[in-house]
């Protein structure tokens, strides 16, 4: 297989459980033994819930608790439920920071609560790390830096190992479109043209969340003769999309999608692959059941039965960038001086990323830009390893 852009990622000494070794004062700057109050803001529940990130990142403060905490100071988790509303995003935010005093929101993931609470977040002057960046705001804005990819690079990199390692040409597009998202996904695909040259055949940002029958989208892409289709579904869209592409017999065409598909729920589901599904995983594939580079993580959420997804994969990681960057604060834990760390910060090297985590200074933030290409077959039912490295978008 001819290999694009699968270079070695810089892997040091990963921090994964932080458990001593930091000054600690309360979330509101007081010198005693308080408790650090950290916040997240989540989709619990609503027609696209997933509370894993909460609950992995949950149980890395849990563990830094049950050793002491951070220099005697434990930490106070809030998870707040926005339920896929915008007014109750908005509400949990300020429950969070204003009333709880939170120095941090750390672990979040949600649909859209960066485009709602972004203004805030920047007003309060309070940095968020979301183990599940969704919304464009989430990577656009000077107090937030989630731990994942997000959908919109997912894409470029989807698309990247489509055209340039399987080495497809008339690549289609099917896009579902929620809220303001159509410029962040057009510019998704015009970041692979700008890589490539090439372009999309057809594009179809039309196709609805949800669809009862999928089948006028399906002949559209075989009137265009679509080779290979890319399409950001949730579950169990694509599991529907898959089915109209079968029943309509297009079951040559490879499709590229995005880590939101990655699961083994997903992979049961599906009994034709078409020419293949393949997804680049924002971190290191957890299908790999006996990786090195997953052990911790898995050892963690197994103790704590948590679901093994790229989700607390994200929350994972989010809460342990903080514990690692927040042990290093020489004085009082606060709003301020959390802020002023993660600002200040040297990259972070994890082996379930491909590209060091940091906060930094900027008004944007998308430090994750390397997938790890993963398959799944037709008949299988199975994610295999679809590469030996990391598929990382040039800068």
């Amino acid at each position: 297989m001819k290999k694009y852009l699968l270079g070695v990622a810089a892997i040091g000494a990963a921090s994964v459980l932080v458990l001593s070794g930091c000054t600690g004062s309360t979330g509101d700057g007081g010198g005693d033994a308080s408790p650090i109050v950290v916040g997240s803001v989540n989709a619990l529940s609503g027609a696209a819930a997933f509370p894993e990130a909460s609950q992995a990142a949950k149980a890395v403060f849990d563990a830094v608790n049950a050793e002491g905490g951070i220099n005697g100071h434990l930490i106070d988790y809030k998870i707040l439920d926005d339920k896929g509303d915008p007014a109750a995003a908005a509400a949990a935010a300020r429950e969070v920071v204003s009333a709880d005093n939170a120095v941090a929101l750390v672990g979040s993931a949600s649909l859209l609560e960066c485009e709602i609470n972004g203004d805030y977040y920047v007003q309060q002057d309070i940095v968020s790390i979301p183990g599940v960046g969704v919304d464009p705001v989430c990577f656009n804005n000077p107090n937030i830096s989630p731990a994942n990819v997000g959908p919109f690079l997912d894409m470029t990199l989807s698309l990247l190992y489509g055209s340039e390692v399987l080495g497809l040409d008339n690549i289609c597009a099917m896009l579902e479109i929620a809220g303001s998202t159509l410029p962040a996904y057009q510019a998704a695909i015009d970041k692979w043209t700008e890589i490539t040259g090439k372009k999309l055949i057809y594009v179809d940002d039309t196709v609805p969340y949800g669809a009862a029958d999928y089948t006028p989208y399906i002949v559209a892409l075989k009137e265009h003769g679509c080779q290979a289709v890319t399409v950001n579904p949730v579950e169990p869209d694509s599991i529907g999309q898959l089915k109209a592409a079968q029943a309509q017999g297009l079951t040559d065409v490879t499709w590229l999608l995005l880590t939101s598909v990655y699961s083994e729920n997903f992979s049961k589901a599906i009994t034709d692959a078409g020419a293949g599904i393949y997804v680049p995983a924002e971190f290191y594939p957890f299908t790999d059941a006996e990786s090195p580079e997953t052990k911790d993580w898995r050892t963690l959420m197994e103790a704590n039965n948590i679901p093994l997804t790229s989700f607390s994969q994200g929350g994972f990681l989010a809460a342990t960038y903080f514990v690692q960057v927040v042990k290093g604060i020489k004085g009082d834990i606060t709003r301020e001086s959390v802020a002023k760390a993660l600002r200040e910060m040297d990259p972070i090297d994890n082996p379930m990323v491909g590209t060091p985590y940091v906060f930094g200074p900027g008004d944007t933030h998308n430090s994750n830009t390397a997938g790890f290409p993963v398959k799944l077959l037709s008949g299988t039912n199975q994610w295999e390893l679809a590469a030996d490295d990391w598929l990382t978008i040039p800068e």
